[in-house]
């Protein structure tokens, strides 16, 4: 799925010829995702070669301060060492998300760019959610919680229960998209500009120049800043920190 600018209009085309792989369709998202996890993977490897207990390198100094800060993350935000068998997920969750949003940097398409990511993501807590929640107070009560306070409240408790993977994920995804539109709408505005300013120049130096997105040179990379580091990093962390506290809640 690309992001197709004309005129005014913003619309999404899927693209045809898809390669397949046996039964398996091999989409840009998920190719990219695979990147991304070899980025992650091999960034632990080499952080964490030739570990000591004394005169550390500044690599394991790096990776000691990337798990510390995980360790606080989550103990800081469920208020004990209870959840500590969490941590690895949530960092792993964080990581994924930072450098999925980061890798459009590079000109590659954010597979956070792709409702079916989040989706993914979000389905998988959801179902620690739930087994959170069954493992506190057993099936029976957490079956007897849709009909509470009253039993024709069930349906509605139901819907709820479902809301909370479905916000998740379209909240990660709609402001990742959001950046990715905007961006591409200032681009847009700022080729336009160029060849609108340019075009008015004698002769063919004006031909020429009409037709190099001169404008479109430092904004969008300004931009870039906020809608790729800033809210990709907060985006990975709203996430993280939602993950942590409904899987918390679940458990009280």
């Amino acid at each position: 799925m690309t992001l197709d600018i004309t005129g005014a209009k913003i619309f999404f085309t899927i693209p045809t010829g898809i390669p397949i792989l046996g039964d398996f369709p091999v989409t840009e998202t998920l190719v990219i995702s695979w990147l991304v996890m070899a980025i992650i993977t091999g960034l632990c490897i080499f952080l964490t070669r030739g570990l000591k207990v004394e005169n550390i390198s500044k690599r394991q100094a790096v990776a000691e301060m990337l798990v510390e800060t995980a360790n606080n993350f989550v103990r800081n935000n469920t208020g004990s060492t209870k959840f500590d068998k969490l941590i690895p997920f949530v960092a792993a969750l964080f990581a994924t998300s930072v450098v999925s949003n980061l890798i459009s940097l590079t000109g590659l398409r954010s597979p956070t760019a792709d409702l079916s990511t989040e989706a993914g993501w979000a389905l998988v807590v959801f179902v620690m959610i739930t087994a959170t929640k069954i493992r506190s107070g057993g099936l029976g009560n957490y079956l007897k919680g849709f009909t509470e306070p009253i039993f024709v409240m069930t349906p509605f408790n139901i819907l709820g229960e479902l809301a909370t993977p479905v916000s998740m994920a379209c909240r990660h995804f709609g402001n990742v998209l959001s950046g990715v539109v905007i961006n591409g709408l200032i681009y847009w505005a700022l080729a336009g500009a160029s060849a609108a300013i340019f075009k008015h120049l004698p002769g063919a130096v004006g031909s020429i120049l009409s037709k190099i997105p001169i404008l479109s040179v430092g904004l969008p990379a300004i931009t870039s800043v906020y809608f790729d580091w800033f809210s990709g990093v907060m985006q990975a962390f709203i996430f993280s920190m939602l993950t942590i506290m409904f899987i918390s809640n679940a458990s009280e």
